[in-house]
């Protein structure tokens, strides 16, 4: 069975609804993932490049969890990859360290379905948005599967959803991502 890493990547995990319930979901089902949470491990944004390095040599499947930030992931996620990614680790002319690893990227949007399309407030699609990480693995020569997500992921009383509703959503989010680990082993 291949080992499975998640990244989580959310600045404040402990009051995060969505992004909980996936990971207790996928955690309780595929008790073997090992997961790192970087938001709580590198507070102060000093990300421990070997630690981080070692964790992905030892994965087969590499999954990156976080909520849909101003149409991109969050700060200490952009940090981790530019200082994880290294050149001769992740790219260049000896950086294979990577290659062949699954990258899935899954995360949490906000937003209803039909705003992100040209006619929407967003005026694009989820697949234009994540150009830039799709673009990561291929440099990293790393097999790209098509991010997982979901919307009307925020719940804030009175305004937006209900807790059940994406908790619901979540749940399901949650069982997408262990299919698509199940088939990548």
């Amino acid at each position: 069975m291949k080992k499975t890493l998640i990244i989580i990547a959310h600045p404040n995990y402990g009051n995060s609804l969505a992004n909980k319930t996936i990971i207790d979901k996928v955690t309780k089902d595929n008790p073997n993932a090992e997961v790192r949470n970087i938001a709580d491990l590198y507070p102060d944004y000093q990300i421990d490049v070997e630690a981080e390095q070692k964790a992905l040599l030892e994965a087969d499947i590499i999954v990156f969890q976080y909520p849909f930030y101003w149409y991109n992931m969050p700060a200490i996620l952009k940090l981790w990859f530019d200082a994880v990614f290294e050149y001769q680790f992740a790219y260049g002319s000896q950086g294979d360290k990577l290659k062949d690893k699954y990258f899935i990227p899954s995360f949490t949007v906000s937003g209803q379905e039909e705003s992100y399309s040209a006619s929407g407030y967003n005026r694009f699609g989820i697949s234009e948005f994540t150009k830039n990480i799709e673009q990561t693995a291929n440099l990293a020569q790393m097999k790209y599967i098509d991010p997982i997500y979901e919307h009307g992921m925020i719940y804030i009383e009175g305004v937006y959803n209900t807790k059940e509703s994406v908790v619901s959503n979540a749940e399901k989010h949650a069982v997408r991502l262990l299919e698509c680990i199940s088939n990548l082993n």
